[in-house]
């Protein structure tokens, strides 16, 4: 019970203008069995990350009217304490993992901003930057445990209505399954930027020299007249 309320009060903090565009995505039978499923697996005794109020952290953090940037991930870290909701992103009391590492790298060489000395994003979060995982939870030690669970068809949809609903947004698609998202997004109105992901497995075969953060800073000022301020060091919550 204490579960389900969890879970209820995690989709009522959602950002109003999120529910607006959803509509009745929550009531959908697939949405209805994600949960049960998720719900069933926490009664089992397993850990689930992140902790259900995290679940819809990246919709609660940046609005649906404030969305400038996408930033897709795959599902969220697997590790104790790590994963809060946002894509790449830790807590900054948490080592920074390899992979946002490697991020980092990127965007100092890219950008010349200061070496981030923490891995929490929400700044970038409350620019506009949407930290979105394809998947919002992940079994303890057991990557890509929730695939094809019902999480897909929700973020399908959310990239849907940002593409429909939106212009002049920048995507940025780093590994193979983000790049399965392609498909949702209208290349005549956005940006669309692709990479490896930045995992040490795949990071030097073309994540790193993308500049995907530049070319992402000059797209958003030229046709928004906004500006973006990577540097994460000033924020840590």
């Amino acid at each position: 019970m204490n579960d389900t309320r969890g879970l209820l009060t995690a989709i009522n903090d959602l950002n109003a203008s999120w529910k607006d565009v959803l509509g009745n995505e929550f009531n959908k039978p697939y949405m209805k069995n994600l949960f049960s499923f998720l719900l069933s697996e926490i009664d089992k005794d397993k850990t689930i990350y992140p902790p259900i109020s995290n679940w819809f952290e990246a919709l609660k953090r940046t609005s649906f009217n404030d969305v400038i940037v996408v930033i897709l991930g795959q599902d969220p870290y697997h590790g104790e304490g790590q994963a809060h909701g946002l894509s790449f992103s830790v807590k900054p009391e948490i080592a920074i993992p390899a992979s946002l590492r490697n991020i980092f790298k990127e965007l100092v060489e890219d950008t010349k901003v200061s070496e981030p000395s923490h891995g929490c994003l929400t700044s970038w979060s409350e620019q506009g930057i949407l930290l979105l995982n394809t998947i919002f939870t992940v079994e303890k030690s057991l990557p890509s445990s929730h695939k094809n669970k019902g999480w897909e068809i929700f973020t399908n949809k959310i990239i849907e209505e940002l593409s429909s609903r939106k212009k002049n947004l920048v995507f940025i698609l780093w590994g193979k399954d983000a790049q399965k998202k392609t498909t949702f997004i209208d290349s005549s109105k956005h940006l669309i930027l692709r990479a490896p992901h930045p995992s040490p497995l795949s990071s030097y075969r073309g994540f790193f020299g993308c500049k995907h953060f530049s070319l992402t800073e000059k797209y958003i000022y030229d046709n928004c007249k906004k500006k973006i301020n990577w540097n994460i060091s000033y924020k840590t919550d």
